[in-house]
């Protein structure tokens, strides 16, 4: 019998490599999205009749973070995460034969800033800010209530790569000689970022932060073999075993495109650059140690475990198309 797959929020990166892959295989996927194509938010009539007898639904749906913490789109990461999610779960719930699987997105970015140690399913500590704030609330949305048919796993991912990915940019940097190590240091903070938890307070310095990543294949292979797991439930980190730090990481993205030098940035000219860019230094400058224990601790073999193997297969890939 044919897989049914509902994937949530299919446009970014990873909903459109995964909605591929199953679609090589055989599977009917099916998408809901602000404009369809097959049911969209806020029609939660059309959401659970597409839901209904489906085998797997996995929830990619939220805005980018990569934009300027504001009051707009602080609101908006929030409402379209929290929001979607509750609708969901709406949905599943009035299914007479609901997904045996939900997988929901969530983030590495829940724990704290680690230069201590590794942040696990089982030992992690939660951090604090907006980032982590959306990241909790969102999950708790995640897991209200029962749903007796469903299993329910919140995918704790770290930054995913590949072609496509947040890694393009780094590459394209690095190839005009602006590939080296993000520097963290002081920087004032305003009342107004305080107050909002977006003031991202200096850590450690060097370009020693931690890089927790995780490649796009390994997250296909990391829900087929939660699919295969049925004793599996709530959080579970999807990230490399082997994390690196963001000095090494920018010494590999300069060998992959052969450019032998990379001036640093410091924490003033990150401050500038993200604002120019509109964007914010905490997604260079935190500290993301996470470990996947549950997967590694399950069996899971990943297909991309180490980042220097990762990074040349993507550039590779980039200079074949």
């Amino acid at each position: 019998m044919t897989d049914h797959i509902v994937i949530a929020g299919a446009s970014g990166f990873i909903g459109q490599h995964l909605a591929a892959a199953w679609r090589a295989r055989g599977a009917r996927v099916s998408e809901i999205g602000r404009s369809g194509p097959d049911a969209r938010w806020g029609d939660t009539a059309a959401i659970t009749r597409l839901l209904d007898g489906a085998d797997l639904l996995v929830n990619l749906a939220g805005k980018s973070v990569n934009c300027r913490y504001g009051p707009a789109n602080r609101a908006e990461i929030m409402r379209s995460r929290v929001e979607t999610t509750r609708e969901l779960r709406e949905a599943v719930l009035a299914c007479a034969a609901p997904p045996r699987l939900w997988l929901n997105s969530s983030t590495a970015t829940i724990y704290r800033h680690a230069e201590d140690r590794p942040m696990t399913e089982s030992t992690g500590e939660l951090g604090r800010g907006f980032s982590v704030d959306v990241a909790t609330s969102w999950e708790r949305e995640f897991f209200e209530g029962e749903l007796p048919g469903t299993r329910r796993v919140a995918l704790r991912m770290a930054i995913v790569l590949g072609d496509g990915s947040a890694l393009v940019p780094l590459m394209g940097l690095a190839r005009v000689g602006l590939g080296g190590p993000q520097l963290d240091g002081p920087w004032p903070a305003t009342k107004a970022r305080l107050a909002a938890g977006t003031h991202h307070h200096q850590g450690a310095g060097g370009g020693r932060q931690k890089f927790s990543w995780i490649h796009v294949d390994d997250v296909l292979g990391s829900i087929d073999w939660l699919r295969e797991h049925d004793d599996v439930d709530g959080v579970v980190n999807l990230s490399s075993p082997n994390p690196s730090d963001d000095r090494t990481m920018m010494g590999i993205v300069r060998r992959a495109v052969g450019m032998p030098i990379g001036l640093p940035a410091t924490r003033w000219m990150l401050e500038l650059g993200t604002a120019v860019l509109r964007t914010e230094t905490e997604l260079v400058l935190k500290s993301r140690w996470v470990v996947p224990e549950r997967l590694v601790e399950g069996g899971y073999e990943f297909v991309h475990p180490h980042l220097d193997e990762t990074v040349k297969q993507i550039v590779a890939e980039r200079r074949r198309r």
